[in-house]
């Protein structure tokens, strides 16, 4: 279990010792990484029987101007900068916080693809 759950340390140095196993709910699940392309979708039954809509692949972004109010369907051309990872920009990889080319123009990704199953974007 990598990245998920407690430490195995004290913020001291010292070791924390297990007082149970781990659980099937604590477990994390591989990342979207949605990228461009014929869109295609996967729902994940999440902890309490809801669900989450993986987005593996996307053509389409709702892209809202600030300006005028008006939200329409644009195609994703590519996506420009990731903060969350560079190499995500090079691998045309999606994340909340991307900037991506739209034909309406360039546009930060407002929604979570991988959690939300769609892409939210605003005008720059």
């Amino acid at each position: 279990m990598r990245g998920q759950g407690k430490s195995r340390r004290k913020y001291t140095g010292g070791k924390l010792h297990r007082h149970r196993k781990k659980r099937g709910h604590e477990a994390g699940r591989p990342a979207a990484d949605t990228t461009i392309g014929e869109t295609r979708r996967r729902k994940i039954r999440t902890r309490g029987g809801n669900l989450k809509m993986r987005l593996l692949r996307c053509e389409f972004a709702n892209v809202a101007d600030p300006k005028s109010g008006i939200t329409k369907l644009a195609k994703i051309i590519t996506v420009k900068n990731n903060p969350a990872n560079p190499f995500f920009a090079r691998r045309n990889i999606t994340t909340k916080g991307a900037m991506i080319e739209t034909e309406m123009g360039d546009a930060v990704v407002t929604s979570r693809p991988g959690q939300d199953g769609i892409v939210n974007a605003k005008l720059i």
